[in-house]
């Protein structure tokens, strides 16, 4: 490593990267190595795991998972806020449901970003974050542009438009996304009695299991859909789709 990159890691906001998944934490802090001016100092898998390290690194800011295998998020969240008032956190996560949202929010969380996610998404996010504590360091007094600033870095993405405005869902399929397919998909959903899976919904428009998931996510990103956990007895919860 060269004089300047070691002068520009030493620089580099700390991030302790926590996620119950081994593989996907890996990723992450992947993600967070290749975004300028952050540096992953630390990974944890456990809630016990993530306060304990955040108190021996004392990182800039911790990534955040919900889902972990002995504790919420949340609660590991409020923990941080007592034990390191000082520490940012960034729940990234893939519960949707507009109260926990809200519960992370109050929590102080900087923004919420919902899995799964690419490396963009998050540098994004790191990056505003970066950029609104530029704006306001702790010697400084702050005027309403600076606060404006930090408010918007930590402020979470504006939800899309409402279903059937001309800027909704279907004028705006993302990339990869076809309206035929999305409309097949959307048939399927609404015919259902009950809520579906993704499998179900592939098999019965015909569909790969991926692909399905993608236009249930869009669904649900854009209010057309909603998402609800089912527990089982091992393992991820299974993501269940109901139209709205």
């Amino acid at each position: 490593m060269t004089r300047g990159s070691t002068s520009q890691a030493e620089g580099a906001l700390r991030v302790l990267v926590v996620d119950d998944d081994f593989m996907v934490a890996k990723v992450h802090g992947g993600f967070v190595a290749r975004t300028p001016g952050f540096r992953p100092v630390g990974v944890a898998h456990t809630g016990a795991e993530a306060l304990s390290r955040a108190v021996e690194l004392r990182p800039d800011l911790v990534l955040l998972d919900l889902y972990l295998p002995d504790r919420g998020g949340l609660d590991v969240l409020a923990d941080l806020r007592t034990e390191l008032p000082d520490v940012d956190v960034l729940m990234v996560t893939a519960a949707r449901d507009a109260e926990t949202v809200r519960a992370a929010v109050r929590g102080g969380v900087v923004h919420y970003l919902i899995k799964p996610f690419g490396f963009e998404d998050l540098r994004d996010r790191l990056l505003q974050y970066a950029a609104g504590r530029r704006a306001l360091p702790a010697d400084q007094e702050a005027d309403q542009s600076a606060v404006d600033q930090l408010f918007g870095a930590g402020r979470p993405t504006p939800a899309p438009s409402a279903p059937g405005t001309r800027s909704g869902p279907r004028a705006s399929l993302p990339k990869g996304l076809s309206a035929e397919t999305a409309d097949l998909v959307r048939t399927a959903l609404r015919a259902a009695e009950e809520d579906v899976s993704a499998s179900e919904t592939a098999e019965r428009v015909g569909i790969s299991r991926v692909s399905a998931r993608r236009y249930l996510e869009f669904f649900a990103d854009t209010g057309r859909a909603e998402v609800r956990l089912r527990y089982g007895t091992a393992g991820r919860p299974e993501r269940r789709y109901r139209a709205l």
